[in-house]
């Protein structure tokens, strides 16, 4: 098992993070439980996340070639 120190956690996190006690939980048991879900994402996932980013984009009209003739007036 490892252990981490988190420092500089905004205070709203924090404050989130101890009302986990209101259900028996403690803050260091429900920030073991938030980390575990936020790193459980599948491959799947992440290409579809990558896909989305990818169709916000717009694309790049410059050619290398015209790229490099532009560098080479200079």
């Amino acid at each position: 098992m490892a252990t981490i120190i988190i420092r500089n956690l905004d205070d709203e996190v924090a404050e989130r993070l101890r009302l986990a006690r209101l259900h028996g939980v403690s803050v260091e048991q429900e920030a073991r439980r938030v980390l575990a879900d936020g790193t459980l994402v599948s491959r799947a996932e992440i290409a579809a996340r990558a896909a989305a980013i990818r169709a916000r984009q717009r694309p790049h009209r410059s050619s290398g070639v015209d790229l490099i003739r532009e560098d080479r007036t200079r």
